[in-house]
């Protein structure tokens, strides 16, 4: 998605030697609205004959993403949840994660009410990196026995293993902006 490719060149930011970058004046902190409706149009023109059901994501970056793209499909978005809260009675489906820019492992958690095998499910995400958040949430998906039609992605670092993973298992992915390499120096790179 041009749009997307062109604002990450022009505002985003590249830490860590080349490992992180931070996107956060208009994707993932501070949120450019007309952004996030262009990716939410893009991803209903990739997956709109795929009879989605449900847009599954995991907190706390991707719920905007995924808020818009439903208003599209017209079809509920739930987010799995890193921690278990009081207002979460009954049974959950549960999955591990471990988080790129955390530095951690977390359990997430969908409850059993929202989620079940009448369900085609749409991923979507802010970042791909190493495809943990999307294999958490594809073990939800499973769990449930829905139907996984695929994952949208916003942006994916194709330098790193996630996106070869998850479409090794025969998952569709379809990322917006592909980074082919990234550096302080040099830039971004699309592949």
């Amino acid at each position: 998605m041009k749009l997307l490719e062109e604002r990450i060149q022009k505002d985003g930011k590249i830490r860590n030697g080349g490992a992180v970058l931070k996107v956060d004046s208009f994707l993932n902190h501070q949120i450019d609205v007309k952004l996030y409706n262009e990716i939410g149009k893009e991803f209903f023109r990739l997956f709109g004959d795929e009879k989605v059901t449900k847009i599954l994501t995991i907190e706390a970056s991707g719920i905007g993403i995924a808020c818009i793209a439903g208003q599209y499909f017209d079809v509920p978005v739930i987010f799995a949840k890193k921690s278990k809260s009081k207002n979460i009675d009954g049974s959950v489906y549960t999955s591990k994660v471990e988080s790129f820019t955390h530095g951690k492992v977390y359990d997430i958690i969908v409850a059993r009410e929202f989620l079940g095998p009448e369900d085609r499910v749409l991923l979507i995400d802010d970042f791909l990196a190493n495809g943990s958040a999307l294999n958490g949430l594809i073990q939800v998906v499973k769990s449930a026995g829905a139907t996984l039609v695929g994952a949208g992605i916003c942006v994916e670092k194709a330098f790193q293993p996630g996106g070869d993973l998850i479409r090794g298992q025969g998952i569709r992915v379809e990322s917006l902006a592909r980074i082919e390499s990234m550096s302080e120096t040099e830039g971004v790179t699309f592949c």
